[in-house]
This record gives structure tokens, C-alpha cells and sequence, in this order.
């Protein structure tokens, strides 16, 4: 990893790091693979959320600069609704308070290959998430069916020692 910008501010500042990296092949989700194209332009962005509920605004706007850098704003609307879901579900689902009473950070990692753009939320949690039918009067549980209806393909993984990554790949 090459170190781009690292902040760690407090009361009203920047409280993410951006690193950006080169993804190998092997990182692309085996349901995602059939997606690259060889000798496509890889980049990617990876941001590191705090385990505050802020950070779903945050995540959005990092998301909306990285695709408006890249020259990919007509998918800006898809993906700022993925990345809503995917860190809201990450925030509710996936983080574990430690024996300090400090959470652990999630990350957001945007890869781009070719016209594709993969959104990568990791946690520390380790449960599976389900895609389910909620009733007409519970007040959520629709969030993995808007991921779907606008990603290509999502899926998880578990991470090794511990975590998931959550992701999606949207199409320009």
C-alpha cells in the first residue's frame, strides 16, 4: 500500500485515512471475476470509517469525490445508495464492542476495473448478511434487495483472522 493522505483529527475535522492501492487479481470475488477485462485500468481508494453513525454521510461523500475523480459521475446515484446501505448494515450488523468500549473501524474500499466499480465494506463481524422479505409494516430490511437491484453482482466474504467484507460491483 502507498500511503496518499493520512488524517486523524478530532471536533468537526477529517476523521478518515485514505490509502490507495493496487488490488490484485485474486482480490475480485469469484462471482465478480468473469467481470474484468484484461488489460483494463485499475484503480481503487480505500477510506477508513469510524463506528459512528456520521459515517454513512461520510462514506457517501468519499464515494461521490473518488467516482467524480474518476470520471464515472452517471453512476454516482447507484452507488451513493449501495454505500448508504452496505455501511448502515456494517454499523448495525457488523460492529462488536471491545472490552475497551471502543469499536473497531470499518473500511471502504472502491476498485475500479474497467468500466466496473466495486464497492467493499469490511466490519469485524463475521455473520452472513441475508437478503430477506420484511413484512409491509417492519421498518427496514430492504437494504440488500436496493443493493441488488442496482449492483451487477454482490456478495460477501469472510475475512481471515476475523470480519466480512460486504461488496457490490456496479457498471458505468
Amino acid at each position: 500500500m502507498i500511503p496518499v493522505q493520512s488524517t486523524n483529527l478530532t471536533r468537526g475535522q477529517i476523521q478518515w485515512s485514505a490509502l490507495d492501492w493496487w488490488p490484485p487479481i485474486g482480490w475480485w470475488p469469484e462471482p465478480a471475476r468473469n467481470l474484468l477485462e484484461p488489460g483494463t485500468a485499475t484503480a481503487s481508494a480505500t477510506f477508513v470509517l469510524p463506528p459512528r453513525a456520521e459515517s454513512v454521510h461520510s462514506a457517501r461523500s468519499l464515494a461521490a469525490g473518488t467516482l467524480s475523480g474518476w470520471r464515472l459521475a452517471d453512476m454516482l446515484d447507484g452507488m451513493e445508495l449501495v454505500v448508504s446501505e452496505l455501511v448502515t448494515n456494517a454499523l448495525r450488523h457488523g460492529m462488536t464492542l471491545a472490552d475497551t468500549r471502543a469499536r473497531e473501524a470499518m473500511r471502504l474500499s472502491l476498485i475500479r476495473r474497467g468500466p466496473h466499480v466495486t464497492c467493499a465494506i469490511t466490519d469485524p463481524g463475521s455473520s452472513a448478511p441475508v437478503l430477506r422479505d420484511p413484512t409491509p409494516f417492519e421498518p427496514g430490511g430492504l437494504g440488500l434487495h436496493i443493493v441488488e437491484s442496482l449492483s451487477v453482482c454482490w456478495g460477501w466474504c469472510p475475512l481471515v483472522p476475523k470480519g466480512k467484507a460486504v461488496w457490490a460491483v456496479l457498471t458505468a
